[in-house]
């Protein structure tokens, strides 16, 4: 999350003379990194980046407190100031307001009623830090919303009072197909299960969390607002934000899960600003309905556990030092310490590790010691699947095919029948966990159809195949795609990549759906089918796959050495011309098994006759052209009896 933190604010929560590159350089060092300082026309104004899970920290006063900590540990006094204490009295039930509120979806609901209010402009302070955030003054009572979610990190919303019919507010979870105009004008469609507030007429006022209706919105002639401070289900508002593609500033923090104590202090801050801006008359009460505050956490440690982690011997005093500026709070019996963990940080402590990672940040990364391993580099797995599928990434490159990176996550027409959906997808474009890789390849070499010269891409990648009660069967699968390429030539890589995995295999005919007909192999070795090879239906794209835990299985990864022949072998072409649709790989697997045959290639093919390149050779002894004679002849004569081949 990015934020805007002017210095002059930062300032009115921290007591400190550090410079604007001092706290820039202290704070990214141990904790928010400060992308940059922008010297603006209102002052030095951070701009800086804090990770999802430290929602604490999103605000000046949050950035205050963990400057307060940070800043001691380089030797620049700092100090936090506090949050004014307005003084304020909760109450469950009030006179001015009904409100009926789904704990489920809303855990801390309050609101308090200002009466008489005067609308204006701003005063120059307040906006002037308005726009130093990014955003736009409008008037005293919206400013005073946007000052306050800007300062504490805690969202607050104002509806005018009397739009509320019955003064009844109703908190629930929306039905599907419900409609709703808000702020920003806007009409949308509501999904079913968002968290929305009625008012006594059944009126729908709030997309709670995300944005106020029209219906109820604060305009030039409001006289009486109700202010209004919650949190909210973090689920729900993720949800109903991304399905509605309608993210505000306000979803942004309520998906992340905000400190239900931090109602109190946007109540007490609305209060004295509202007071001090609008002149308006607070009521004596403020309604606060909050049936089950958390528990509060404490995380139990010791001096050992640190100090063998970081390296460090850190003492009891220290380790305050680093936490309780924080808001931690430390209990201690010798070298056992207990820490009670402050309510903005529940969500995001809860482990001795959790402990740990604070007092090393605080202390600084760049200060613990820095120790090369010791000890003889282990030795790579033999068998790692990393390692083999390395080898055929390798091998490929080398054959001139291309990788590609493809999403796993795939619209419903590029998967089979019973793939896994996604319960919460992004888009129809990645609903699915697709099941074959086909439909993602076939897509990559369309992109690249521009392309005329031949080409092949492949990808190695997890397909999810379904598994009844149970996560999808992640299987490891290289699929492969040429265009513009002659089949004998995919053919012929295919033959070389299994090659260099010492396999022993044939190719079966078999037609398989979404394969031309009579155009499709079956890549066996021994009783184990490891692949397919052939012609996409309705293209020129031909295709294999394989499942690579399959393939590395039925690998040798060592070859078997055959020495060099003593004796010469004799080389010479034979061009037999065959009926049509003969299958010539059967016809070189025959000539390949007879005796004294070593190699046999196809060099050319015109029309239906085929030129082969054939080794005879014997191990034991120079072949005589009478005996080479005698060999071609038996050989002539299977091929015409099995095949119907005549030598030219």
């Amino acid at each position: 999350m990015d934020l805007l933190i002017p210095d002059n604010w930062l300032k009115e929560y921290l007591k400190t003379t550090a410079s604007p590159k001092k706290m820039a350089e202290a704070l990214s060092l141990h904790g928010p990194s400060v992308e940059r300082v922008n010297q603006t026309k209102f002052g030095p104004v951070y701009a800086i980046e804090v990770t999802s899970n430290r929602v604490d920290s999103v605000g000046v006063y949050g950035i205050a407190r963990e400057a307060a900590a940070i800043l001691p540990r380089m030797g620049i006094k700092a100090s936090l100031k506090t949050l004014p204490d307005t003084k304020v009295s909760f109450a469950k039930k009030v006179d001015y307001l009904t409100a009926s509120v789904d704990h489920n979806l809303c855990p801390r609901f309050a609101a308090i009623l200002i009466r008489n209010v005067k609308l204006a402009q701003s005063p120059k302070w307040m906006c002037e830090r308005i726009e130093a955030v990014g955003l736009r003054p409008i008037n005293n009572i919206v400013d005073i919303s946007n000052y306050i979610m800007h300062e504490i990190g805690q969202p607050v919303h104002t509806f005018d009072y009397d739009k509320i019919a019955k003064h009844t507010m109703i908190l629930r979870a929306s039905k599907k197909g419900e409609i709703l105009t808000t702020l920003d004008e806007k009409s949308h469609t509501l999904p079913g299960g968002d968290i929305i507030i009625e008012d006594g007429d059944g009126r729908i006022i709030d997309l709670a969390g995300i944005m106020g209706g029209l219906n109820s919105a604060v305009d030039a002639k409001t006289k009486n607002v109700l202010l209004f401070v919650q949190t909210y289900n973090p689920v729900s508002i993720r949800r109903t934000s991304m399905t509605l593609a309608h993210k505000t500033e306000a979803s942004i923090l309520f998906e992340k899960g905000l400190d239900t104590n931090l109602v109190t202090d946007g109540i007490k801050r609305g209060i004295e600003l509202f007071a001090k801006i609008t002149q308006g008359q607070i009521d004596t009460h403020a309604l606060d309905l909050y049936p089950s505050p958390p528990k509060e956490k404490i995380v139990s440690t010791n001096l050992d556990f640190i100090e063998k982690r970081l390296g460090v011997s850190l003492s009891p005093t220290q380790v305050s030092q680093f936490l309780t500026p924080l808001g931690f709070t430390l209990t201690w019996n010798k070298k056992n310490f207990q820490v009670k963990v402050p309510s903005w940080r529940n969500k995001d402590i809860s482990l001795p590790e959790d402990i740990l990672e604070e007092i090393a940040r605080i202390y600084g990364y760049y200060k613990l010691p820095s120790i090369l391993m010791s000890g003889d580099i282990p030795e790579a797995i033999p068998d790692s699947p990393f390692r083999f599928e390395d080898e055929i990434k390798l091998t490929l490159k080398s054959l001139g095919a291309y990788e590609i990176y493809t999403n796993s996550l795939v619209s419903e027409i590029k998967t089979g029948a019973g793939s896994l959906k996604l319960k919460n997808p992004l888009g129809k474009d990645g609903e699915y966990l697709r099941t074959t890789l086909r439909p993602s390849l076939i897509e990559a070499v369309k992109t690249n159809s521009f392309e005329k010269e031949p080409f092949h891409l492949f990808e190695m990648a997890n397909v999810y195949l379904p598994r009844r009660g149970d996560l999808p069967d992640e299987k490891m699968t290289l699929a492969e795609i040429f265009a513009n390429t002659d089949y004998r030539e995919a053919k012929g890589i295919i033959e070389t990549l299994l090659d260099s995995l010492h396999l022993k295999y044939f190719f079966e005919t078999e037609d398989s759906q979404f394969f031309k007909p009579s155009h499709r192999l079956k890549i066996v070795s021994g009783q184990v089918v490891l692949g397919q090879f052939g012609q996409i239906e309705n293209t020129n794209y031909i295709y294999y796959e394989f499942d690579l835990r399959v393939l590395n299985k039925a690998a040798s990864h060592v070859g078997v050495f055959t020495p060099i022949p003593q004796y010469p072998p004799q080389i010479e072409d034979i061009t037999i011309t065959f009926p049509e649709r003969t299958v010539i790989g059967g016809v070189i697997k025959l000539l390949e098994e007879q005796t004294f045959i070593t190699k046999v290639e196809l060099t050319d093919i015109y029309n239906h006759s085929y030129t082969f390149r054939i080794n005879y050779q014997n191990p034991s002894k120079t072949l005589t052209d009478p005996e080479v004679e005698k060999i071609r002849k038996n050989l002539l004569k299977l091929v015409q009896d099995q095949f119907g081949g005549t030598c030219a």
